[in-house]
């Protein structure tokens, strides 16, 4: 015998009250139900007869708190054009633009997995034990690092000098070059330091254009010296500890998916004019969430204190100056005189300044040592030597 259906069963049960004249009480018994739902099936059966006795769906019919669909096509359609923005990012936005009502965090994700935009993933929780790493104040440490990957048309590829201020995130340096090279990196590097003024700190990691100190033997190369002109603590990362340098990594991650390192620039010029506009919405428009969604400018401007300036050039171009070159035991001659200005500075280009009965040694801007002369008065052989590139050698790696 076929077995009856649940339609088939719950009309019986309707019949036996309506036909029969059974109370409810009794056939609700009998089937297995309250009474409650034996009401609620003769309302339904008097209502939309056979047909509203079939199984219905328990969902609400209404959801207070259910995203309008005018909001969830904004969202849609937010990340349609930012594909790399994800349910933090949109609701910010949404609040910015003083959208009401301004769905969560929450709800921007729900919204974006139930249109099969973004894949649900598990959370990850970070350890209780976790703590930003980051400097009090704007300027008291930057992080320097070379990027790679900026095509162009002509089938070779741009580097760029990096630079971001430890404590506010704001880009200081993005120069792009088509060869890493010590000049170039040192051009943008001292640009930088004309533009926003000098830090107490520069971390950087042992690349060649940054350091000569893990060279054989040890020498100072442009950029050590610009910052020990300048009074810039310079620090090194440790040999492949790339976590360090941290937030300029960061950096680097957003500038390859938000910049689109991967679109081939006509030239250099051109990738470096977008490149600078990019630079310019991050420091200023977009928000950063380890600054609780505030723009890396609003921390940097507003945190600071008068920066140092750029220690200017000096010129010695006079008749009273003459260069040599220190040698690696940190000797420099002189008329005939062998005077130690320190191995530290062996291989750097010292200028002497030379007066009726003192020599003055300079390195850059610091003096290193006054000495008598031993021969007031005598000619000084070579007295505009050419100047070479510093390269100062580290006694004990330091």
């Amino acid at each position: 015998m076929r077995e009856m259906s649940v339609t088939e069963q719950r009309y019986k049960a309707v019949l036996a009250v309506i036909a029969d004249g059974r109370t409810v009480g009794e056939v609700a018994g009998e089937t297995g139900v309250c009474r409650q739902t034996m009401h609620r099936w003769l309302a339904r059966y008097e209502g939309d007869g056979l047909e509203g006795l079939g199984n219905r769906s328990s969902r609400p019919m209404h959801c207070p708190h259910q995203m309008p669909p005018e909001v969830e096509a904004m969202v849609l359609e937010m990340r349609r054009s930012h594909a790399y923005w994800g349910a933090r990012r949109i609701a910010f936005e949404l609040t910015r633009k003083h959208v009401e009502p301004a769905p969560s965090e929450s709800a921007v994700y729900r919204c974006l997995v139930r249109a099969a935009v973004i894949d649900p993933m598990s959370r990850r929780r970070r350890r209780e034990t976790w703590k930003r790493w980051e400097r009090a104040a704007p300027m008291e440490l930057w992080q320097l690092d070379l990027v790679h990957g900026f095509a162009l048309a002509d089938g070779t590829a741009a580097k760029a000098l990096t630079g971001l201020d430890d404590h506010s995130r704001f880009c200081v340096s993005a120069r792009l070059m088509l060869r890493e090279r010590t000049q170039s990196v040192c051009d943008g590097f001292s640009s930088a330091l004309r533009e926003y003024g000098v830090p107490a700190q520069v971390l950087t990691d042992n690349g060649k254009v940054f350091t000569g100190r893990f060279a054989q033997p040890p020498v100072e190369v442009l950029f050590d010296r610009i910052c020990r002109e300048n009074g810039v603590d310079h620090i090194l990362t440790q040999p492949r500890s790339p976590t360090t340098t941290g937030k300029i990594e960061r950096f680097h991650r957003s500038l390859r998916v938000e910049f689109n390192t991967r679109q081939v620039f006509r030239n250099l010029k051109t990738a470096q004019q977008a490149l600078d506009e990019w630079v310019s919405y991050y420091n200023t428009q977009r928000p950063h969430q380890a600054l609780e969604d505030a723009t890396p400018e609003s921390r940097f401007r507003g945190g600071q204190d008068s920066p140092r300036e750029l220690a200017p050039t000096t010129e010695r171009n006079g008749e009273n100056w003459v260069s040599r070159r220190v040698a690696p035991n940190g000797i420099v001659c002189v008329d005939s005189q062998h005077i130690s200005v320190g191995k530290n500075f062996g291989g750097s280009t010292c200028d002497v300044l030379v007066t009726a009965g003192l020599f003055q040694f300079w390195v850059g801007n610091e003096l290193l040592r006054t000495v008598a002369r031993t021969t007031p008065g005598g000619e000084i052989r070579k007295k505009h030597a050419e100047r070479k590139a510093p390269r100062l050698s580290i006694q004990n790696g330091k």
